[in-house]
C-alpha cells in the first residue's frame, strides 16, 4: 500500500501547511506549475516526489521534470499532465498521451478547481487536486490524500485551508 499526496499549481509559493498535511505520506505527486526550483528542491527534501511541468514553468523546470509522466503504483498505471481538460472534454495532446497510455488513474492541475471523477469513457479516475499555492482566482488552497492498495484506490481525503 502506498499512501499519496496529491498537489498542484504552488506557483512559487509552497505554505507550511502542506508539509503538515502531508507528513504521512510514502510520496508526493505535483500537476504542474510549481514555479520556481525551491519548490520542487523543498517537496524532494521532505517525500520522494513526482513532478511534471506547467505552462508558468520555465526552462530550470522543464530541465527536471516532464510534461507527462507515467508510472505504476502497485496495480495501478497513472499518467501526470498539468493541462489536460475535463473529465469527458480533454486537450487533444492530452486526450492521445490517455489513449496510448491507457492509465488508470490520470491527474491534472490547472485550473484551480479540485475534482475527483471517474470517466467511464477512458475508464480511468480523473484527479484534479486544485491549487495550494497563493496565486490565481481560487479562495481555499485544497490539496489531495489516497491510498493505493493493489488495484484499489481508497481513503480519498480533500483538505483544504483559507488562503
Amino acid at each position: 500500500m502506498k499512501k499519496i499526496g496529491l498537489i498542484s499549481d504552488t506557483h512559487g509559493h509552497l505554505d507550511e501547511k502542506v508539509f503538515k498535511h502531508l507528513e504521512s505520506v510514502d510520496e508526493i505527486w505535483h500537476a504542474g506549475d510549481i514555479g520556481t526550483l525551491d519548490v520542487l528542491d523543498g517537496l524532494r527534501k521532505f517525500k520522494p516526489t513526482r513532478a511534471v511541468f506547467g505552462n508558468i514553468d520555465g526552462a530550470d523546470l522543464r530541465l527536471e521534470t516532464k510534461e507527462f509522466e507515467v508510472f505504476q503504483v502497485e496495480n495501478k498505471k497513472v499518467l501526470i499532465v498539468h493541462i489536460a481538460g475535463k473529465p469527458f472534454r480533454y486537450n487533444h495532446k492530452a486526450h492521445a498521451r490517455i489513449l496510448l497510455e491507457k492509465p488508470d488513474i490520470v491527474v491534472c492541475g490547472h485550473s484551480h478547481i479540485c475534482l475527483v471523477q471517474f470517466d467511464k469513457n477512458i475508464n480511468a479516475l480523473w484527479m484534479n487536486p486544485g491549487a495550494c499555492g497563493i496565486k490565481g482566482f481560487h479562495k481555499v488552497m485544497t490539496l489531495l490524500r489516497f491510498e493505493i492498495d493493489g488495484d484499489k484506490v481508497q481513503n480519498l481525503e480533500v483538505v483544504e485551508w483559507k488562503r
